[in-house]
């Protein structure tokens, strides 16, 4: 057992010889001048990693210098126009505090340090500890939490390892709820991008979705699209969002009573038959259950929990109803929120269900992918324990590996997992309440890896820090998304890798042959993979590195035909309002709503959200996103500014309601959030000293989310129901 504490990336470590100098050079506005008026010399395709969106894009180098990303005008995501992050993407590369060299742990107690070491004893100890820990415990006692499209490389050697303990935060703290609740209404979740027809909507539902400040590329197109052809708005938000600013109707909610809405909703809906009474006969389950079911939950009652007024519900129900299927309700994305995230999610799915969206024009269109085949290996083997052994028994309906049962079973004397992976994925600023944890699991398990691009508070935690090279500077699998027009895009590496960063495929590859793996690795390079599946459909490397996107025609309709009787993957081949599989896990079969616990006196809702200058926590130390926006605010009602005196620009420290408090964050006094609310965005407050540049600036709401609300159907976390109070700090 390893006995290992936090180690922070000291400045002696954080040096330029090894994180790289401030942006090569590139610091002068002469020079900056010079770069924007010579003209490209060399455009290469890339895929854009700065969000998840993953927008097809062209990289300007002349020679080994970066110049400018732009968008790729062949792709749907992003039609040529790159967002505020994709064309900041730029800032990735020349990073001031990117990892450049292997680090080792060394030393014990309160001598631990980071090393550098070369890349041949770092790969040798992690094979040393991967092979020891197979040997004494098993390979199903290795586990891995990763993040985006080069995660595929590490969950690949984790499997051929031999384990299926591969969990991606994005499941339980983000969208697993929703894509847990559509699924088991309509046997299908959410893909990313989101299957919304909003160009063609007449009307358009956004509840807690923030579009236009989350700059998803293509969401934020097709809503505009929306706006332009009269499509009415209906925003349901406690915050005067963006959208909101564009709506019809704008209905502030108390927060945490989603559901009450969306049920009070669902009662005019069916009290008023507002509905198509033939498709709900020949596509329903379960319609007679759920109309006595929500009989009492009428818009006055939902005044009650939700203060809204009862003939606002009332009219946009009918709204809705009046132009359907031409109605987008979406589902938004982030939704671990309240702890009954997959029965709000049911909420939404039943509502749209009734307003016969699925499948139709204006509502949800029929998404679809390429079939590109995977590289040939062989079979992994059979893990002796899988993750759903772990998970299921707590969450029963989890259909993906969760990110804290993983590390609820990674630390003390009798853990479970004995080793660890983290692929660019920053826990501390990503799970609510997970440090005291980390620091538990870091002392008892065999060996943790984190394989990032920067030396994030996650590095810290680690026995072995490997540095990937930028997406800028690499391959990874190729982009497949299900979307309205299938197609597929090639990130190709536009410059070589700095320092001694190497890509993530390699990485993998290395380790893999060190164990005994080579059999799952049998290419050279992962340019082999990636042209042997593009001639499989017709293309090749070759062709994509001129295109960088290459779109397929459609196998299946986009829509459903006037009148069919669509089959759908649920047990009954219906939509299921009435979920048998819920209740046979012991669920409600119908959403149950539960007043949500309200604030102590003197304390706020602490809600979050994004901005369109970041993504996540990812992004406040790269140089060009930093300059516009270094640090977050708290927006605060002007009748809570009064009662504790504060002055709009000052600073304060947000306290939560179990005395955690935050680093000082300036207030932004407005009364676009609501009098018992408080709202900031999210991913600031870096504590990672490696960062220079993010380190200290602005509030980190994670760590004021204490009290993290378990949804007990798959195991999200959800991070709404913790609250703050302030205490006067800085200048």
């Amino acid at each position: 057992m390893q006995r290992r504490d936090f180690i922070r990336l000291s400045s002696a470590v954080a040096s330029t010889a090894l994180l790289g100098p401030s942006l090569a050079g590139c610091s002068q506005p002469a020079e900056w001048q010079r770069l924007m008026t010579e003209p490209p010399a060399t455009e290469t395709p890339t895929v854009c990693n700065i969000c998840f969106w993953s927008c097809a894009a062209k990289v300007h180098t002349r020679g080994e210098r970066l110049w400018k990303i732009t968008g790729n005008p062949e792709d749907s995501h992003c039609e040529g126009r790159l967002c505020t992050r994709g064309t900041g993407g730029v800032g990735a590369y020349y990073d001031p505090n990117r990892l450049l060299k292997p680090l080792v742990r060394v030393g014990k107690g309160a001598d631990q340090r980071f090393e550098v070491a070369s890349w041949d004893n770092a790969l040798a100890l992690v094979a040393e500890r991967m092979t020891r820990i197979a040997r004494e415990h098993g390979p199903d006692r290795m586990a891995a939490l990763v993040h985006g499209p080069g995660a595929a490389h590490i969950s690949h050697l984790v499997r051929a390892y031999g384990s299926d303990s591969i969990a991606e935060p994005a499941f339980a703290q983000c969208r697993g709820p929703r894509d847990t609740g559509f699924y088991l209404t309509f046997g299908q979740g959410f893909g990313s991008p989101e299957q919304t027809d909003m160009a063609n909507a007449r009307c358009i539902v956004l509840i807690g979705t923030h579009i236009g400040e989350n700059l998803h590329n293509s969401q934020v197109r097709t809503f505009t699209d929306g706006i332009r052809n009269d499509a009415t708005i209906i925003v349901v938000d406690p915050r005067f969002s963006v959208a909101a600013s564009k709506a019809r109707y704008w209905l502030q909610i108390r927060p945490g009573t989603d559901i009450a809405l969306l049920l009070a909703w669902i009662h005019v809906i069916l009290a008023e038959q507002l509905y198509d009474a033939d498709d709900v006969s020949r596509t329903f389950l379960g319609l007679d259950s759920l109309a006595a079911y929500v009989a009492a939950f009428t818009p006055e009652w939902a005044y009650g929990e939700t203060g809204i007024e009862p003939q606002q519900i009332r009219e946009t129900a009918r709204t809705m109803a009046a132009v359907a299927p031409a109605t987008v309700l979406h589902p938004g994305r982030h939704s671990t929120w309240w702890g009954d995230d997959t029965q709000r999610a049911r909420a939404m799915a039943i509502l749209a269900g009734l307003l016969g969206i699925w499948g139709r024009k204006g509502g949800y269109y029929l998404p679809e992918k390429v079939a590109l085949p995977g590289y040939p290996t062989p079979a992994y083997p059979k893990p002796k324990s899988s993750w759903r052994d772990l998970t299921l028994p707590h969450f029963p309906l989890a259909g993906a590996p969760v990110t804290n049962v993983i590390m609820d079973n990674a630390y003390g004397k009798d853990a479970h997992y004995k080793g660890l992976f983290v692929y660019d994925t920053n826990l501390p600023m990503t799970m609510p309440g997970i440090r005291r944890i980390l620091e538990e699991a870091a002392r008892s398990l065999d060996l943790i890896v984190a394989v990032d691009v920067q030396p994030a508070e996650i590095t810290g935690y680690a026995d072995v820090v490997l540095p990937e090279c930028s997406y800028l500077e690499r391959y990874d699998p190729l982009r497949n998304n299900d979307e309205r027009e299938p197609s597929i895009a090639l990130r190709a590496p536009a410059l070589p890798p700095r320092g001694e960063s190497k890509p993530g495929w390699w990485i993998a590859k290395q380790i893999g042959e060190r164990i005994g793996l080579g059999t799952y690795f049998p290419w050279k390079d992962y340019q082999e993979v990636i042209d042997w599946q593009l001639r499989q459909v017709g293309t090749s490397l070759a062709e994509m590195r001129k295109t960088g996107v290459k779109i397929f025609p459609r196998k299946t309709p986009i829509y459903y035909a006037p009148g069919e009787t669509p089959t759908f993957d649920t047990p009954s081949g219906k939509i299921e309002l009435y979920s048998k599989t819920l209740e046979d896990a012991g669920f409600d079969a119908l959403p149950r709503y539960t007043r949500p616990k309200a604030p102590p006196e003197g304390f706020y809702h602490l809600n979050y959200g994004r901005a369109p200058q970041h993504s996540f926590s990812r992004t406040q130390n790269n140089p060009v996103l930093y300059q516009l926006m270094p640090e977050n605010l708290v927006w605060i009602h002007p009748t809570a500014a009064r009662r504790f005196g504060i002055r709009n620009g000052s600073y304060v420290e947000l306290v939560n309601q179990d005395g955690i408090a935050s680093n000082k964050v300036r207030v932004r006094v407005t009364e676009r959030t609501r009098p018992d609310s408080v709202w900031l965005v999210h991913g600031f407050g870096h504590t990672a000293p490696g960062l220079f540049l993010a380190h200290g600036n602005g509030a980190d709401d994670s760590s004021l989310m204490t009290r993290v609300l378990y949804d007990p159907i798959m195991g999200g976390t959800g991070m709404r129901g913790n609250f703050v109070t302030f205490r006067k700090g800085g200048a």
